[in-house]
């Protein structure tokens, strides 16, 4: 099982420089890849502080010339937010910046709050209608002179310029969760990209049935990778582990409020939560994040990816992003590296 890393930079109050973000997130980068880390994912959000990422492909361009092996990843451009052309040609570009290092990862969104701002009417479903168009549209994109007339996009015989170095194009990951988007992603020939959020190892093993599932079903399509996507954090003792839990859980908190886009927004920041807000979800408490989530002291963290090994994921994804500070951060990635990473072959 090979091991990569997904971040974005992420601001909680207006005294914290957005140059010093970017800074800290190259470095994280260059930290992971030092270490054997096989790919580096940034992800597309819009008009929030909680995740700045307006579009990955300038995160992932100027970390190609910060970086020499690790891949860099969109985990994950948000589809309805692209016209296919412009897709093609920016991954196109950036895969020519990192000589060949580019996976393009694809997503519908989640956020309404997103959806309300860039595409006003847009819901799940409609966003969903629109990958499902885009992707194999993409791939015929990328073969060159390629015409289409769909429901959302349509053009003349077009080929994307330029040309990526990955022929006939960067390997594809499609973000999958019910059984549909898991049989559409490897009907397409994608990687398929997984998170239970907060949700425990049923959700695991149940979004790992759906694949296999999707694999049986497609028996002619050689079987894609699928990597799990999950936040995690190694402690050196317990106090930093408890420390981790505190704050992964107010991160889930807050993750329900925008995602839902149920409080009120000012110059990109969320109304803060109240004590009476953080109790009203169950769900996240210290407890249960401890419990569905990846933290702990290295061998904990060795013993609970090694059921992911067993369960037939490719890849882990390390999710970094916690509200936590540059430091804890740090610490935490170097301690999965030399503690919890030399347990597995990541070759």
């Amino acid at each position: 099982m090979k091991f990569s890393l997904f971040l974005h930079m992420e601001r909680y109050d207006a005294h914290t420089p957005h140059r010093q973000l970017f800074d800290e997130l190259t470095e994280l980068v260059q930290i992971a890849e030092k270490g054997g880390f096989e790919t580096a994912w940034v992800g597309e959000h819009h008009a929030m502080e909680f995740t700045i990422a307006p579009n990955p492909f300038i995160n992932l361009s100027y970390l190609a010339a910060r970086t020499e092996r690790i891949r860099l990843g969109t985990g994950t451009v948000i589809a309805p937010f692209w016209h296919p052309i412009r897709l093609a040609g920016e991954a196109g570009m950036v895969d020519v910046a990192s000589n060949g290092r580019l996976d393009l990862g694809i997503a519908r969104g989640a956020y309404s709050f997103e959806y309300e701002r860039l595409l006003p009417g847009l819901d799940a479903f409609g966003a969903g209608a629109r990958m499902r168009e885009l992707v194999p549209a993409l791939r015929n994109l990328f073969k060159g002179d390629y015409a289409h007339q769909g429901e959302f996009w349509s053009w003349p015989s077009t080929t994307p310029v330029p040309r990526p170095i990955q022929q006939p194009n960067p390997p594809m990951w499609l973000a999958a969760r019910d059984p549909n988007s898991h049989e559409f992603a490897v009907r397409n020939g994608c990687h398929v990209q997984v998170t239970s959020l907060a949700a425990g190892d049923g959700e695991v093993v149940n979004l790992m049935d759906r694949f296999n599932a999707a694999c049986k079903a497609n028996p002619d399509v050689p079987r894609p990778q699928i990597m799990m996507l999950m936040h995690t954090f190694v402690g050196a003792n317990a106090a930093e582990v408890d420390a981790a839990v505190a704050d992964l859980s107010r991160f889930y908190c807050y993750f329900s409020k925008w995602f839902k886009n149920e409080r009120p927004v000012k110059r990109g920041f969320i109304e803060p939560l109240t004590e009476a807000d953080i109790a009203s979800f169950p769900q996240y408490t210290p407890e249960q994040i401890r419990k569905n989530l990846v933290i702990g002291q290295p061998g904990d963290v060795i013993a609970r990816l090694k059921q992911y090994e067993e369960l037939g994921f490719d890849q882990y994804s390390f999710w970094l992003d916690s509200n936590m500070s540059f430091e804890r951060k740090r610490r935490s990635l170097e301690l999965f590296i030399a503690d919890v990473m030399p347990a597995f072959d990541a070759r």
